[in-house]
């Protein structure tokens, strides 16, 4: 086991905002999501000593985050475990200074370890793909893998959630390899990371104003379409009643089934970019 934890050489503060960041929003009594700059981490649990942390944000954003933790459970409090949907730059950012002073356990598939352990960078981000701002200047986004193998353990293979009763975790990859997505029966609370989001995350404007909306993974990141596409599928199937995703706004109500599925028979239409490096007609 390699012992020195380390964020990734490309590290770096990333210079952007929306009017939702700071926001730690109430989605159920015991799931409460932090908006910081552009992505969301997400609280469950009910008491301090007995909660989860799911993602970790940007980069160099774990005040934020700890301040939003205060909030929540108040002073000292720390998670039993951190999951992860995925180890995007946007959703590992401070995860290891956070690991210094928590030492607890991160959870994650076992096909994003490369990207975890040091071993393997994600593909550059596609600068070329169809999209607004924030696809353009993707260039800037960290990609090289971060290092947290002395706290890392694989998801359990019977996709049951470590230290959460009631929840499974899902294969959903398309954005990632080892993409995955929590879910709830009880109420048919999804926590679905890059899967889908409520924001079209390649458009500045959008992200800015957090204009919500169903969209697919952001384009820039993502490199196999048809396996995201499935993901979406599969999640759909499970009618669910509300979502939290990786950016923007949590989405529920009576309708919000119908929607995604909706979004699935649009998902060619409105998802998939036209053109870039990742584009289907273009993939390898």
């Amino acid at each position: 086991m390699n012992k020195e934890m380390h964020q990734g050489k490309d590290e770096k503060f990333i210079p952007m905002t929306s009017i939702s960041s700071g926001s730690l929003r109430k989605i159920m009594d015991d799931v409460y999501y932090f908006t910081d700059q552009i992505a969301n981490v997400i609280l469950v649990g009910k008491s301090k000593d007995d909660w989860v942390l799911i993602d970790t944000g940007l980069p160099e954003r774990e005040d934020a985050i700890r301040n939003a933790i205060h909030e929540r459970f108040g002073q000292d409090a720390k998670p039993k475990a951190i999951l992860l949907t995925h180890g995007h730059f946007d959703h590992v950012g401070g995860l290891v200074e956070l690991l210094e002073d928590w030492k607890v356990p991160v959870y994650a598939h076992e096909l994003e370890f490369p990207y975890l352990t040091g071993e393997q960078s994600y593909p550059e981000p596609d600068v070329t793909v169809e999209g607004g701002l924030l696809a353009k200047i993707s260039s800037i986004y960290p990609n090289a893998p971060i290092n947290v193998e002395p706290y890392l353990k694989p998801l359990p293979a019977d996709h049951t959630v470590p230290e959460l009763s009631g929840w499974e975790w899902l294969h959903t990859p398309g954005h990632s390899p080892g993409h995955v997505t929590f879910y709830r029966q009880d109420d048919g609370l999804l926590i679905a990371g890059d899967a889908f989001i409520t924001v079209k995350q390649d458009s500045f404007y959008k992200v800015l104003t957090q204009k919500t909306e169903l969209n697919g993974p952001p384009r820039y990141l993502t490199t196999d379409w048809s396996a995201a596409k499935q993901s979406v599928e599969q999640l759909a199937d499970l009618h669910p009643k509300m979502a939290v995703t990786g950016h923007g706004t949590a989405m529920k109500g009576d309708g919000f089934a119908e929607k995604l599925h909706q979004f699935v028979k649009e998902f060619d239409q409105v998802a998939v970019p036209d053109y870039g490096i990742y584009a289907p007609d273009q993939e390898h």
